[in-house]
């Protein structure tokens, strides 16, 4: 009972450290994958392919079957007197089965490229969601060093306004500006609430479980639609869909004009006990082989035709859903990389205002520490005060928030064009190796 209650304090005690924990961004993705529902269909979908293939092959494999079709007779027997068989028969020369094996082939590479496609869409949605919760905590925190500045702000302009040196209307808005600061600062931490269930549903941990490390995430390259890119995986899927379900029309087509050869073979262990065979066939004989070859000309099929035409629309479809992929997916990188020239701008021009404000900063500090150098007379510079100290935090705080949002925005633009251009498997082996 000691024991017990030893472990349980200590349990206690850690359970909080446990429960949010700092989780590397390459960590978040590999369980976003794993848990992702279109990657675990992808995956479904990738072994049907490949067992569509071995099944378009085992045909040219011989089966063999074993079975029993021993019953009694009345009268002149019908049938065969088999108290056991067995059947063995595959394909031997089919034109068609060629063309339908490079068709499941191409699916199965049109599979594996879906799945790398889900994997990639999966990672896209957990690192935007980290990064983006790295940068709303780092907001709230700012947020909060700004309502306490606002507070001192609010005390400072009550003092003044009592003592009759600022209208009241300046401590109203005094008053408004905490207060709206307040309600931004809701607004970050509902926005984190948000983003922290969005990580629990993406990686199936508990809910405020992952607290995002910064020093995990590596710098995005800033890729430009000018530089050479790959074919996503999205858009060449759809393009090996294509090729295979061209095959299958082809195939189809073939069906129709090609004659199809087959071999068969089946062994009979025969037995006159119950049917007196033996009365009626002269040379009766217990064991029994006959084998042989099938050849089938097709002359006229309807049904085979029609097959074909429907075969060979599904194969234009194809083909123009992955057109219709490839220029989406162009038209993506064209908007992406208009959106990035002027996101590249903002964030500059939000740094700048957090550098100019900061300096700005610096300054109040400085002139309230040591004065502002002016002789008192007429127009002379009036002497900062307490309040401009306030104000000057709090709009080096909203500086930075404004870049810290303006860095997300550009770095959600960058994935993007990543994924676009086809060089996100690249930024995952860089995440990997971090």
């Amino acid at each position: 009972m000691g024991w017990a209650a030893v472990l349980l304090a200590v349990a206690l005690i850690i359970a909080p450290a446990l429960l949010s924990a700092q989780v590397s961004l390459s960590t978040v993705v590999d369980l976003a994958q794993r848990n992702s529902t279109a990657v675990r269909m992808a995956e479904a979908d990738l072994q049907k392919a490949n067992s569509l293939v071995a099944q378009s092959e085992d045909v040219f494999v011989p089966s063999l079957m074993v079975g029993t079709t021993a019953g009694y007779t009345h009268g002149f027997p019908t049938g065969e007197p088999s108290i056991a068989n067995a059947t063995m028969q595959s394909l031997v020369l089919s034109i068609p089965q060629r063309q339908y094996i490079r068709a499941a082939q191409a699916g199965v590479k049109a599979a594996s490229l879906t799945l790398k496609d889900a994997r990639e869409e999966a990672a896209l949605a957990a690192s935007t969601a980290y990064i983006e919760l790295d940068t709303v905590q780092r907001e709230i925190e700012s947020s909060q060093q700004q309502q306490a500045f606002a507070e001192r702000l609010v005390d400072i302009e009550q003092q003044r306004t009592e003592a009759g040196v600022d209208p009241l209307s300046d401590l109203l808005q005094t008053q408004l500006t905490a207060a709206q600061l307040k309600l931004k600062r809701f607004h970050l931490e509902t926005r984190a609430v948000k983003l922290t269930k969005q990580l629990a549903s993406l990686t199936g941990l508990p809910i405020g479980s992952v607290t995002p490390d910064r020093s995990s995430i590596p710098e995005i390259p800033a890729l430009k639609a000018e530089q050479p890119s790959r074919i996503s995986a999205g858009v060449e899927s759809a393009q090996a869909l294509a090729r295979s379900k061209q095959l299958q029309s082809s195939g189809d087509n073939l069906a129709g004009r090609w004659p199809q050869i087959a071999f068969g073979a089946t062994y009979n262990l025969d037995s006159d006990a119950l049917n007196d065979y033996s009365h009626y066939y002269q040379h009766f004989t217990p064991n029994n082989v006959s084998f042989g070859v099938s050849i089938q000309f097709p002359l006229f099929d309807l049904g085979a035709r029609a097959k074909a035409k429907q075969s060979a629309a599904d194969a234009l479809r194809a083909k123009v859903e992955a057109e219709q992929a490839e220029h989406q997916n162009d038209l993506a990188i064209a908007e992406l990389t208009g959106s990035l020239r002027e996101l590249n701008t903002l964030a500059e021009i939000a740094s700048l205002k957090q550098q100019i404000a900061h300096e700005q900063l610096q300054s109040v500090l400085a002139q309230l520490e040591l004065g502002n150098g002016a002789t008192a007379g007429a127009g002379a510079a009036a002497q900062l005060t307490p309040k401009a100290e306030q104000l000057a935090r709090i709009d080096e705080r909203q500086k930075f928030e404004d870049s810290l949002e303006a860095g997300f925005d550009l770095s959600k633009a960058r994935l993007s064009l990543l994924r676009s251009l086809g060089h996100m498997e690249d930024w995952l082996n860089e995440l990997h190796g971090k």
